[in-house]
């Protein structure tokens, strides 16, 4: 169907009326999050040339990493195979899946928030109501989406050039494509959902498949050409294989499929009411189980809850099976082993690998809590809590309920990855725990700011994802770029103990003054709601 005959069986310009407005509105509304996070993710694919120069200094050391790779199949299944020893091509297959997926969450994100959120918050109604065409907001919602992947592209591109400009530029569109790949998606799992909390979840769930099929694939052939590995994008991603004769006949693959589930999108729009969707939401209990605050906070973060500590307990699984391995792949690199010994500590290379690992793991549980702490965000905006608090049910008490599935959330998918490192490693089952555990109070500390945000300024309590997302690039990056350590120290993970092997000290130690700091931000935030206008 060309764009011609599109147009006009859908009333041609009038359907897309008021698009420009829009783009520019979501663009506002998203100033923070999308700079922060296109910068976390090209911050941490630009900044491993050097890292991998540092660490594979000579070409024999660089082919000896590829050889190593090649025969280790977990390793395939965590990162995916290496197609060249070159400093692109290593880069390209050190980062490469993270980057994709990181791109493809961001996307994710960005699509539900301006399709479903506005329809479930009553504010598409309002703009419907004006001279707006009835698929201006979807497509407003990805072309958002398509900025923040052209910028993504864009900054790889430039920043990789000096590896090989054609290698950068494959890897940047590539990484583009997989983005609009699960944008396309989200709007058509936003079209099914009336929730924008399940159509997170859903999108959420489908590129958590793609990264199954992908490892799968990749540990069953040390070549990408897996069927399995071909029925996700991100395969596509590696298969495309920059800094490596580059296939570029892979990059239609990703625009047919935007493509094609942008129409299906469309499609689906133009078939429902606003408001509406093609699987109704089940009308739930009045009483019983969602007889208290805290038990309609369970029932509407219960199923968050159940896929975090699903994908902890499965990563725990899947690096402590690579604990074994990793005295071969880094075996006599001195600089390897110093990167590690820096996020891990200084108790063996073993023992430093299950720290950073761990360590990782906790960093990626600050955006747990704080998704879970910004659902009150979400539902005050929404107007769902106006209801509630109509009622015998105070602001604290309402809000407790979240709070306690958000810190006490954290704490069982930590201790879900703890039991999945013991069950893939088989050894040190108590201070892998430990270890585990002991990241909660810098947890905890990002989910304070995030409390603090909402309680004081409301709006700006999205901030707390450019305060996660700035935490994440200083845990992940900074060690290996040997940054300053006053830098680390701005980041709360950054005072923890190194576990296991390290030492532990509570005393009036990091762990206690974490604790306490945590306990102050939340009670600042609450007393913060307590006194302030609710959102109108």
């Amino acid at each position: 169907m060309t764009a011609t005959a599109f147009g006009a069986r859908h009333g041609g310009s009038r359907q897309l009326a008021g698009t420009g407005t829009l783009l520019r509105f979501a663009l506002r509304r998203d100033r923070v999050m999308i700079p922060v996070w296109v910068a976390v993710n090209a911050l941490m694919i630009l900044s491993m040339p050097n890292t991998l120069e540092n660490l594979y200094a000579t070409p024999a050391d660089r082919a000896k990493l590829v050889q190593d790779t090649a025969t280790n199949a977990s390793f395939r299944a965590l990162i995916g195979p290496v197609f060249g020893d070159s400093i692109g091509a290593l880069t390209a297959w050190r980062v490469g899946v993270y980057a994709g997926a990181l791109a493809a969450v961001v996307s994710m994100l960005l699509v539900v928030r301006h399709t479903r959120d506005e329809e479930e918050s009553g504010r598409q109604e309002l703009v419907a109501s004006g001279m707006v065409g009835r698929r201006a907001s979807l497509t407003a919602a990805l072309l958002t989406a398509v900025v923040a992947n052209a910028v993504l592209a864009l900054l790889v591109t430039a920043g990789l050039a000096g590896q090989g400009a054609t290698g950068a530029l494959a890897l940047g569109l590539g990484l583009a494509g997989v983005g609009m790949v699960f944008a396309t998606l989200a709007a058509i799992v936003a079209q099914f959902t009336e929730s924008a909390r399940l159509a997170r979840g859903l999108t959420a769930g489908l590129l958590g498949a793609a990264f199954v099929l992908r490892a799968a694939g990749d540990s069953a052939s040390d070549d990408g050409s897996s069927a399995l590995t071909w029925a996700s994008p991100l395969g596509w991603l590696e298969n495309l294989r920059p800094f490596a004769s580059e296939r570029w006949w892979v990059l239609p693959l990703f625009a047919g499929a935007a493509l094609v589930q942008g129409v299906v999108a469309y499609e689906l729009a133009g078939r429902r009411d606003v408001g509406m969707s093609f699987l109704p939401t089940r009308p739930g209990p009045a009483l019983g189980r969602l007889g208290t605050a805290g038990a309609l906070a369970w029932r509407l973060q219960r199923g968050s809850v159940l896929g975090w500590s699903i994908g902890f307990f499965l990563a725990g699984v899947i690096y402590g099976g690579l604990t074994d391995g990793v005295a071969d792949l880094v075996g006599d690199n001195d600089n390897a082993r110093e990167i590690f010994e820096r996020m891990g500590g200084q108790a063996g290379l073993t023992d430093a690998f299950l720290a950073s690992m761990v360590g990782m793991l906790g960093l990626i549980a600050a955006l747990y809590v704080v998704a879970s702490v910004l659902r009150l965000h979400g539902e005050e905006t929404s107007m769902r809590a106006e209801p509630i608090l109509a009622n015998a049910v105070g602001r604290l008490r309402w809000a407790a309920g979240h709070l306690v599935i958000a810190f006490a959330g954290s704490a069982l998918i930590m201790l879900l990855a703890g039991l999945g490192f013991a069950v893939g490693y088989g050894k040190e089952i108590g201070p892998i725990l430990g270890a585990c555990l002991v990241q909660l109070p810098a947890v905890w500390v990002v989910g304070g700011l995030a409390v603090l945000l909402y309680g004081l300024l409301p709006r700006a309590a999205m901030a707390a994802w450019a305060v996660a997302g700035a935490i994440l690039l200083i845990g992940w990056v900074g060690p290996a770029l040997d940054v300053p350590q006053a830098v680390l120290d701005l980041s709360p993970f950054g005072h923890l103990p190194k576990l296991p092997g390290g030492g532990m000290e509570w005393g009036p130690g990091p762990v206690l003054t974490l604790l306490a700091l945590a306990t102050t931000l939340v009670t600042a935030g609450l007393a913060g709601l307590r006194h302030r206008d609710m959102t109108t």
